[in-house]
């Protein structure tokens, strides 16, 4: 009888998703139908239908849903399983990357490839990478903003475009260099970011990314209509780009020297972020992060803690802007919108926030992936949002999610040694 019971539950429950799917698969019929039905040609005024695409997208989203649903059944009973362990157990990608047997040749073989890649590739895919390099910069910064302090900044391309427009400024009204400018607008954005944090030291959630959205939009709203200062949406051009000791390079030299020059800043900020993280400063952004008040009543001065947070994000955005400037040649406001911030953002949230290889893996995955989806032509920013939502789906805690570490001493030893937490930040 129990048996029975058992077995009837199991039917009706299959009979549920089943039934689920068929809806879920209509509805995203009917969503997408006016984009991969409806075919409309302009100039032979004629209309075309195209319900095989309709039939497509039927069977693969029904088929998508149950599969999704059977492995987040399966995820879900293996974090039961999991919860009754006494020991818990961290993923396997979290394993690979924090055990430095596997994290360093893992390490080397990356730099390796880098320091070769010029070299048998095409300018164009050189030039890509250098975009991904630095958007793997940004997403470091902001990561120091949101993963490791926990302050939601969506503003966070304002500090992007004061380091863009020091350099074209600096450069074409009294012709200073690539690399006496980088600094300077590194200090301009921390600067900036000083600014920003000072009127929102009280605020926290959803009340700060508001603040932090509007000071981006001031930041690009004056740089359009200031037409005196930043030539308006006219935007600056005739950028120098960076030298090497006085030569004349060509453009694919151009490219590959730039490129070398983003490995180089992608190394700096990977060690400087990762000291950041284990030092006094870096366990003073994750305690204000985890609980605001009782690290107050530990006594960290939460308003240095924050402003340090600002302006150190914001001096990496600050770097990034100056070799977009030099990179382009071009710059106005228009490549400085929300949809930077959102994109920087998503790299963070997508790599695993307060994870260093994460956001590294996330910024490659974000930047990369839609050119490499250009063979779908029309329909690669859908597979790409697709891929979004798989992701956030099975892996809500990012791709390579941060684990913490602690001290164990050992008291037959008498010597404490570092050990891998199995709790995660993502978590927290």
């Amino acid at each position: 009888m129990i048996n029975d019971n058992a077995q009837n539950n199991k039917d009706i429950k299959l009979i549920t998703e089943i039934t689920r799917s068929l809806k879920v698969s209509l509805w995203f019929v009917f969503l997408t139908f006016p984009l991969l039905v409806i075919k409309v040609d302009a100039l032979e005024k004629t209309v075309e239908y195209r319900w095989q695409n309709m039939l497509y997208v039927a069977i693969g989203t029904f088929l998508v849903s149950l599969l999704s649903k059977f492995f987040l059944d399966q995820n879900t009973k293996r974090k039961e399983r999991a919860a009754l362990v006494t020991e818990p157990q961290i993923g396997f990608l979290e394993r690979i990357f924090n055990e430095p047997k596997y994290l360093y040749p893992i390490a080397f073989a990356a730099c390796l490839f880098a320091l070769i890649f010029p070299l048998i590739f095409s300018p164009y895919q050189t030039n890509i990478m250098t975009t991904a390099l630095m958007y793997v910069v940004l997403g470091l910064g902001l990561n120091i903003v949101v993963g490791m302090a926990g302050l939601l900044d969506l503003g966070f391309v304002a500090f992007y475009a004061v380091g863009a427009y020091s350099y074209a400024l600096l450069n074409t009204h009294f012709d200073l260099g690539f690399w006496i400018v980088l600094p300077i607008g590194a200090i301009l954005a921390a600067l900036f970011g000083i600014i920003l944090g000072f009127p929102v030291l009280r605020l926290r959630g959803d009340y700060l990314a508001i603040v932090t959205l509007g000071f981006g939009e001031i930041i690009r709203l004056v740089l359009e209509n200031w037409n005196e200062f930043s030539q308006g949406p006219s935007g600056i051009s005739n950028i120098d780009r960076p030298g090497l000791f006085g030569m004349e390079l060509t453009l694919n030299q151009s490219i590959n020297y730039m490129f070398y020059i983003m490995i180089g800043l992608v190394l700096f900020t990977i060690f400087f972020v990762n000291r950041l993280q284990n030092s006094r400063l870096g366990r003073a952004w994750i305690a204000l992060r985890e609980d605001e008040i009782a690290c107050q009543a530990m006594g960290i001065d939460k308003t240095k803690t924050k402003l340090t947070a600002f302006a150190l994000g914001a001096t990496w955005a600050g770097m990034v802007g100056v070799i977009f400037a030099a990179k382009t040649t071009f710059i106005n406001p228009a490549s400085f919108t929300f949809l930077e911030s959102a994109i920087i953002l998503a790299i963070v949230v997508i790599g695993g926030m307060g994870s260093i290889v994460g956001v590294i893996v996330g910024a490659f995955v974000l930047i990369l992936l839609p050119e490499y989806l250009r063979a779908l032509s029309d329909y690669r920013m859908l597979a790409f949002g697709a891929i979004m939502v798989m992701v956030m789906i099975y892996r809500p805690q990012g791709i390579i999610s941060n684990v913490r570490k602690h001290i164990q001493y050992d008291p037959e030893e008498k010597t404490a040694k570092k050990s891998v937490d199995t709790t995660q930040a993502g978590k927290s």
